[in-house]
């Protein structure tokens, strides 16, 4: 057995036992009846519980519904137009230069027809030009950075999910709409361009929202750090109103657990945009009253429809629990790739699409998704834009789960820069062009 094959059997194992055959080293390349379709999340490490198995188990969801045609209209045909979807699965675990070369892997080596994938910013900023180069389509599923599509210009490469701005801005107008007192804040993110972006938008709209307040801990522990003691004192002499933090997967699950027992959720209205994701794995140890995003209208805070009710029925019948963030941008990236590749085949004859067929007819689209809406309106129709909602936690012991009550929805272009803005610059300026109503 060759090491890729052991690699591929163990990714196949955490993500819920997706495609086992397409994972060996030596599949054959994808036929006329198929699209071999790389995906890559965090199948190890501090990520992978709480996000990069999920978005697998996402993807196994979503790929079996497709390919048995069992998702309600306008979804319902079978696969990418006819076409088998055939997934590989690859561990997003090791850094950026690694995921460099499994992308090249993917491409060059299993022929895969399009990758899905990447959730650390540091991963997708490397990624995309590797991609760009090999003209090779590529989706990035979940990342947050803004600077993908504002330092980059790309043929090949989209995001299907929203950036971290919407995150910040709605947050922050989440609290002022629900009369939040903020003299003082801090913030505690993770030390990468993640944690940095996302900390630089919420503090500049603050900066709008909140002119008058003060910004005072600025805390920038490094990624997968695990242990906040010396951070939690820090907070706790600070006494800020509001305490802000992006964190998500084990960084965010570790601060939960260390800050709550220590009284932090209780001197400071702690806020985290990112949240969602660690509720059904914390439990009764979420602290009731935390103001959360999930990157979205995802999860507790989705709506109903038919698409969401099958997607969150047949999810939790598979998994066991209700799906969160990342399984909802898996969704919406499979089923945008879908739309695309069959809008393509509409246009060629029927044939199975190019990877230039499939960006032209993904640039600028839009479709419908478990979360509602998703444009392509950004990043010259390249990155998308969505709506968000926040709510407050609360422990419902007789469901034995966390609800989330007071939720507050964001229109997409409310909370997303207009196309001829970069994200900060946007914030800056005070949100021209901002529709809210």
């Amino acid at each position: 057995m060759t090491m890729r094959t052991r690699l591929g059997r163990l990714a196949c194992g955490l993500a819920g036992g997706v495609a086992a055959a397409a994972l060996a080293l030596g599949a054959v390349p994808a036929s006329a009846e198929t699209f071999k379709l790389g995906i890559v999340t965090f199948l190890s490490g501090q990520a992978a519980e709480a996000f990069g198995v999920p978005a697998a188990n996402g993807a196994k969801t979503m790929i079996a519904g497709l390919n048995a045609g069992q998702l309600p209209a306008p979804y319902a045909t079978k696969g990418f137009g006819g076409l088998e979807i055939q997934p590989v699965i690859i561990d997003e675990a090791g850094g950026a230069t690694k995921q460099v070369q499994e992308l090249r892997n993917l491409i060059q080596r299993e022929q895969v027809d399009a990758v899905v994938g990447y959730i650390s910013s540091g991963d997708c900023l490397a990624v995309g030009p590797v991609a760009e180069e090999l003209k090779a389509l590529l989706i990035l599923f979940d990342c947050g950075t803004p600077r993908i599509f504002e330092d980059n210009k790309f043929s090949y490469v989209f995001r299907t999910a929203a950036h971290a701005t919407m995150d910040n801005v709605g947050l922050v107008r989440y609290l002022k709409d629900h009369d939040v007192k903020i003299n003082t804040f801090s913030g505690i993110n993770q030390d990468y361009a993640w944690g940095h972006d996302s900390r630089n938008d919420f503090v500049a709209a603050m900066g709008q929202l909140y002119p008058e307040a003060k910004f005072e801990a600025d805390l920038l522990p490094k990624f997968g750090a695990g242990q906040y003691g010396t951070e939690i004192s820090a907070l706790l002499r600070q006494g800020s109103d509001v305490v802000y933090s992006s964190n998500w997967g084990g960084d965010l699950q570790a601060l939960i657990l260390q800050a709550g027992p220590r009284g932090l959720f209780k001197r400071s209205q702690v806020v985290l945009s990112a949240a969602d994701h660690v509720l059904p794995a914390l439990g009764d140890k979420m602290p009731d009253g935390t103001i959360i995003g999930a990157r979205g209208a995802y999860g507790l805070m989705s709506q109903p429809s038919p698409l969401n009710d099958w997607w969150q029925k047949t999810y939790t019948a598979e998994h066991g629990v209700y799906p969160v963030q990342a399984p909802y941008r898996m969704a919406q990236a499979l089923l945008g790739l879908k739309t695309a590749v069959e809008k393509a085949m509409a246009s060629n004859g029927g044939k199975k699409p190019t990877p230039d067929e499939i960006a032209a007819a993904l640039k600028g689209s839009s479709w419908e998704s478990p979360a509602g809406t998703i444009t392509m309106a950004n990043g010259d129709g390249h990155q998308a834009i969505q709506d968000i909602a926040f709510g407050r936690t609360r422990y419902d012991a007789d469901k034995k789960m966390v609800v989330i009550e007071d939720v507050g929805r964001y229109p997409a272009k409310c909370v997303n820069p207009p196309a001829d803005m970069k994200a900060l610059d946007w914030i800056k300026a005070g949100f021209p062009g901002a529709e809210c109503n």
